[in-house]
């Protein structure tokens, strides 16, 4: 690993709202609100809750071995072995996050936008450009990455706000007339995707300039934050505007923006929000990407993250051929399998990890 890259404190929260917020403001709130209706800004407060209860795990680590990643402090903590057999099942659900990102750019593209063309014309054109953008390095990346998240911002907010005349707030009542168990049922679903995969960052938290550590607990916190509140205004527009059909449209918000008209002058602009998921995913690609090769370098004891960058990137483009046998199948993995399977890969080594940095003495 090349220590020597250093990014600011700010630079690394700008990595965080991406990498959280990027491909999930499109995809999750059409299929949280099939799942929790009224109530998914609730399932957002629980799952964003635990995500935040995550985060600070990996904050204490950061602040107990600082300049270490997770690699470098569990092989400290929990010894070589046990780190090995707990990275099996990180590893493979890593290479399995990074097809899935971009698969769901795929469907997205052939279901809502260009249905004649093939997927794999959108899938191996982000895996390459992701590739390349890994490989340049994580202060190349921190810094491109911020004007394109502002670029992206900017054509989300300009959708719900044009929207507004579309609202019914009437729509957002009753917050959970089946109970709780919905809210519950949406929390797990968003817990698994994407507050589970704060994770990551335990392994970006060393690039961070010494200069700007005290800072850095602060920024992922109010960071984390927005995200959660982001999220949960997407949520609550496609509730406003599409009532309880709002959980019938997979990309809500693309639906949204679908409807938006400003003056006879503005209309049809979901080509915008088309825009949004795919710099989105690109850039949560990329940083899935890097992390991988990071964590492969280290558990091996390689010198350089970038043997691996190529090939990772190959064996997730051939997963988004194989991985699946239908539209339908891959909702059912993401939905069913990715909650569980994030918390095998990323919640039980952390948690594991931060029982022993407590019991262990300095």
């Amino acid at each position: 690993m090349d220590k020597q890259q250093k990014i600011s404190h700010l630079q690394i929260g700008v990595l965080f709202f991406v990498f959280m917020t990027g491909s999930s403001i499109i995809n999750i709130p059409g299929p949280l609100i099939a799942r929790a209706g009224n109530g998914a800004w609730l399932s957002l407060l629980i799952s964003g809750g635990l995500g935040m209860f995550l985060l600070a795990c990996i904050l204490f680590l950061q602040r107990r071995y600082p300049g270490l990643t997770f690699m470098e402090y569990s092989r400290k903590l929990i010894g070589p072995w046990l780190t090995a057999a707990l990275s099996i099942v990180t590893l493979s659900f890593l290479v399995q996050m990074e097809s899935a990102i971009v698969v769901d750019v795929g469907l997205f593209m052939i279901t809502s936008m260009l249905r004649e063309t093939p997927m794999y014309a959108f899938t191996s054109l982000i895996f390459m450009v992701s590739a390349l953008t890994v490989r340049a390095g994580i202060e190349v990346m921190a810094r491109m990455f911020t004007l394109i998240m502002l670029v992206a911002a900017v054509l989300i907010a300009m959708v719900l706000l044009f929207a507004l005349p579309e609202y019914e707030p009437a729509f957002l009542l009753p917050v959970m007339p089946d109970g709780i168990k919905p809210v519950l049922h949406g929390a797990y679903f968003t817990f698994g995707f994407p507050y589970a995969e704060v994770f990551l960052f335990s392994m970006l938290f060393p690039f961070a300039a010494q200069s700007s550590s005290g800072q850095l607990s602060r920024t992922m916190v109010y960071t984390l934050m927005l995200n959660i509140f982001t999220l949960s205004v997407a949520s609550l527009a496609a509730i406003m505007v599409f009532g309880p059909y709002a959980g019938e449209r997979p990309y809500a918000l693309f639906a949204l923006a679908r409807i938006v008209e400003f003056e006879e002058v503005i209309q049809r602009i979901e080509s915008i929000t088309g825009m949004a998921l795919i710099v989105g995913s690109y850039m949560k690609t990329s940083i899935t990407l890097y992390v991988l090769s990071l964590y492969l370098t280290q558990l091996f004891r390689f010198k350089d993250y970038r043997t691996f960058v190529m090939p990772l990137a190959l064996i997730g483009f051939l997963l988004t051929l194989v991985g699946f046998d239908s539209a339908t199948e891959w909702a059912e993995i993401v939905t069913v399998i990715h909650p569980v399977w994030a918390s095998a890969a990323f919640v039980v080594p952390l948690l594991l990890v931060t029982a022993a940095a407590l019991f262990k003495s300095e």
